[in-house]
């Protein structure tokens, strides 16, 4: 699915089922909220903390989803074709650090 498919699934779910979009603010907050959720599974997966007997059936790779679920409600609310958002971003990154990380000794065996 590419990403312009994903905005306009999601799209005609909200119109379906959801009524409408929630504000900006408040998709704003819940993404947020979301990256939150998946930075403590991450730091009990990877890091030093356990999961408690509540959180052993998180599932990563469905707070991914659920991040990237409110990013499209934001970008389709706001008029921003992520696949081209996308597209740009990428060039300028690669514009910018064609050779940044192959010279950063902290990352890269370079002498």
């Amino acid at each position: 699915m590419t990403l312009e498919q994903v905005q306009q699934e999601v799209d005609a779910w909200i119109k379906q089922y959801g009524v409408r979009y929630f504000n900006e603010l408040t998709n704003m907050v819940l993404l947020s909220e979301e990256v939150g959720e998946l930075a403590r599974i991450v730091a009990r997966k990877y890091g030093e903390q356990s999961f408690k007997k509540s959180e052993e059936k998180e599932n990563l790779a469905d707070e991914m989803a659920d991040i990237l679920w409110v990013l499209v409600c934001l970008a389709n609310q706001t008029g921003v074709n992520l696949s081209e958002a996308f597209k740009a971003n990428l060039e300028k990154k690669t514009k910018r650090d064609k050779t940044r990380h192959l010279e950063n000794k902290k990352i890269n065996n370079c002498d």
